[in-house]
């Protein structure tokens, strides 16, 4: 009996030594400097849900979309939350990457300006100075809002700078209005001076194209396919949760980095961003389940308006896939 009660406690020791099996380590490069709109990540890193998934996240920060991109294609990150345009016009040269959820899929880019200068349509805009950086994405597709809503470039004036001096413009009165994205720029320049800012929103005047999403370096998807839809898995349910409490996944932010911004602004960006991830046809959809209509009409918009080369056209699945995504409506 001793003799069995030894093994027993042997084996008990045994396996009890052996350890539970560890999470997997992965990186998240953002695209920017984190604000607003980054809310879901850290707040499910907060909440336990990528731990869940068995996952050990590390947020980055990022310094521009192209520049994430590079760090997937090169395997530096495992991850990345980009402009998913900026990802295609980098892999239709060739950069080993795709788009494994698509979450913005209503484009937050606008005219903004001070809500105590009135401007708040397209019409409004006449006579004013418009600042905006020459050769980024908005600047880009500026003609195409212009056709639409039957502006010329003759109706108001315009000056050029990088981001921080197009900002500026708007905060020290040299511009009425800047070319940013709604959840962004229009906070910063909040945080700044304090006043309210009105979005004049591309998308509301019929330019239909996707934004922000999740990419990877298809090589890596290939070889960690289970990771992956984990991970997917993980991040849909974490924008869930965050969609439900914008103002403590704006929290978790400022609780993993303080100087992140204020909890205020942080929490209107993000507020701000929920409209974003889902269009007419994706409203009952979980999040990321991006149409293929929708990516059909953002690669023909980008062909004659953004620089993208024609033979993107030719396969659209190149770019993006919904394969790694949990099932089911929201």
């Amino acid at each position: 009996m001793m003799r069995l009660m030894a093994v027993v406690s042997v084996m008990l020791a045994t396996l009890m030594a052996v350890p539970a099996q560890a999470a997997d380590k992965v990186v998240l490069m953002l695209n920017w400097y984190v604000y607003g709109e980054h809310a879901p990540f850290y707040y499910g890193k907060a909440k336990g849900i990528y731990a869940a998934e068995g996952i050990d996240l590390e947020i980055q920060e990022g310094r521009g979309s192209a520049a994430t991109t590079q760090a997937v294609a090169a395997k530096t990150a495992n991850f990345g939350y980009v402009d998913v345009p900026t990802m295609m016009r980098a892999a239709i040269k060739g950069a080993p990457v795709v788009a494994t959820g698509v979450l913005l899929q209503t484009s937050p880019m606008s005219a903004m300006g001070f809500v105590e200068k009135n401007i708040r349509k397209p019409e409004d805009i006449k006579g004013k100075t418009v600042a905006i950086t020459p050769a980024d994405s908005m600047t880009q597709i500026w003609p195409l809002f212009l056709k639409k809503t039957g502006l010329k470039e003759s109706d108001f004036q315009t000056v050029a700078g990088d981001g921080q001096t197009k900002l500026n413009a708007v905060i020290n009165g040299q511009a009425d209005l800047l070319l940013g994205y709604v959840m962004d720029q229009s906070m910063k320049i909040k945080d700044a001076t304090g006043k309210d800012v009105y979005p004049i929103k591309f998308a509301d005047y019929g330019i239909n194209m996707v934004s922000s999403g999740i990419i990877a370096n298809t090589d890596y998807v290939k070889g960690n396919a289970d990771l992956v839809r984990r991970f997917m898995s993980a991040t849909t349910k974490a924008v869930e949760a965050a969609e439900k409490d914008a103002r403590a996944a704006a929290q978790a932010i400022l609780d993993a980095n303080p100087k992140g911004g204020k909890i205020d602004t942080l929490t209107q960006g993000f507020e701000l961003t929920i409209p974003l991830y889902r269009t007419a046809e994706t409203k009952t959809k979980r999040p990321f389940q991006v149409t293929d209509q929708n990516m059909a009409d953002t690669v023909n918009l980008l062909v004659e308006y953004g620089g993208l080369d024609a033979k993107a056209k030719e396969n659209l699945k190149a770019f993006y896939t919904n394969d790694y995504l949990p099932k089911g409506d929201s």
